[in-house]
């Protein structure tokens, strides 16, 4: 059995990577940027999803494909590049799966579809997206559902992940960490709002779970660990990892914002994506990111690693390894990629 996986050497690929060779798969990387050392690949293509060419030579000889090559920050992407990478990189996917005669595919969405759509948030809810990213997201949906409607035995499995984290992700959780652990952190206002997450053991378990035992057609899922916690909780569970009695000190919800207010403007003056802005402060305190995942219990999956035991296991790895490496950003470029072959 051979897979690739594009996006294979970024934080989830990675893991997938591992875990796939651990079982007697081999894996085949498709990314703009190389592997670290000692990740299991049997092949290496340095591409652009975007570009056919690079599709064509990753998929040769695969038996199906583990798509999670995306433009999914929420900083430095402009809206032809979200709809360019998640949309049409999409369709050039099906394409090749075509050519290469595959009819098996896992593709990653995201919750971020839901955008403005009332709770409760579940496969059934009709999606509002409110960003570039989610709507580019629900988009690259539509065009895989149309390919498994060709028929011929097409089968695409869907994942709506929610925020994922984990060792070796150096995104929100990592920030989090990092400031709790500097004492640099602030609680803003009540942090009643809940966030719902997703450790990345618990996510690539849960894909390959539904994945074993989806056949043909179109299905998707949400991945969100049980129980949500709030934000006040995450912030405790953190200081709690890193044997802290607190995250940091507690301060009204406008004080935050005002405090944020000098980093916004050099945001604006520079286009430098700093840790702290008033856009980071309300979506960590104030937004509700609150979504549901009945339909992963119901077919019969169990997260093995606990909500805190995965922040645990994350502050850990920043204590021992994380905090001594810079924070990797990996943003798509605007252009197709092109490498020299």
């Amino acid at each position: 059995m051979r897979v690739c996986i594009t996006g294979g050497t970024g934080f989830i690929g990675s893991w997938f990577a591992r875990t796939l060779s651990e079982r007697g798969v081999e894996v085949v990387a498709l990314d703009l940027h190389p592997p670290e050392p000692g990740l299991p690949l049997s092949r290496f293509v340095h591409g652009d999803i975007r570009d056919p060419k690079a599709l064509d030579e990753a998929f040769a000889g695969c038996d199906s494909v583990l798509a999670l090559a995306a433009a999914h920050h929420d900083f430095g992407i402009d809206e032809s590049t979200y709809f360019g990478v998640n949309e049409t990189g999409s369709r050039l996917t099906c394409e090749a799966l075509d050519a290469h005669g595959i009819r098996r595919v896992c593709w990653y969405s995201s919750c971020a579809v839901y955008g403005d759509c009332p709770e409760p948030r579940h496969e059934g809810a009709v999606p509002q997206p409110n960003n570039f990213y989610g709507a580019s997201k629900l988009a690259g949906e539509a065009v895989f559902k149309a390919w498994t409607e060709t028929g011929e035995g097409r089968s695409c499995l869907a994942i709506r992940p929610t925020i994922c984290f984990g060792p070796g992700n150096f995104a929100n959780m990592y920030s989090l960490i990092r400031q709790v652990q500097r004492r640099r952190f602030v609680v803003a206002g009540p942090g009643d709002n809940h966030k719902s997450l997703a450790y990345v053991e618990n996510l690539v378990d849960a894909t390959l779970h539904l994945w074993e035992r989806h056949r043909e057609g179109f299905d998707l899922f949400n991945f969100v660990e049980k129980p949500d916690l709030r934000s006040r909780e995450i912030a405790q569970a953190v200081a709690d990892a890193l044997g802290r009695r607190r995250a940091g000190v507690r301060v009204p919800m406008w004080t935050a914002l005002a405090a944020a207010m000098p980093f916004d403007l050099v945001i604006a003056l520079t286009g430098k994506n700093l840790p702290v802005s008033s856009m980071r402060v309300r979506k960590l305190f104030q937004l509700e990111t609150l979504f549901e995942a009945d339909k992963l219990a119901a077919a019969g999956f169990r997260s093995k690693v606990s909500i805190h035991e995965g922040i645990a296991r994350m502050a850990r790895w920043y204590l021992d390894e994380g905090r001594h490496r810079p924070a990797k950003w990996r943003l798509p470029p605007r252009d197709v990629l092109r490498p020299n072959r």
